[in-house]
């Protein structure tokens, strides 16, 4: 069963993963390299044209070193 975040999640995930990325002084290419994933599928995502599953929100938020709970809307 696939799940799909709502459009006002992805806009939330995407400004928050921005905004932190910003803060932290990262491009998008350092954010995707630290997660293992693609630069084209990570800035799709902080987009919100993406819809990221679990495991790569973990990757992404240890790669920013912070808590899931610092980007999810809920």
């Amino acid at each position: 069963m696939t799940t799909q975040l709502s459009s006002k999640s992805l806009e939330h995930i995407s400004r928050k993963l921005r905004e932190i990325r910003n803060r932290k002084n990262l491009s998008q290419e350092d954010v995707a390299r630290l997660s293992d994933i693609s630069t084209n599928y990570y800035a799709g995502i902080e987009r919100g044209e993406e819809n990221p599953t679990v495991a790569v929100i973990e990757r992404i938020c240890k790669s920013l070193n912070v808590k899931s709970s610092s980007i999810l809307p809920f």
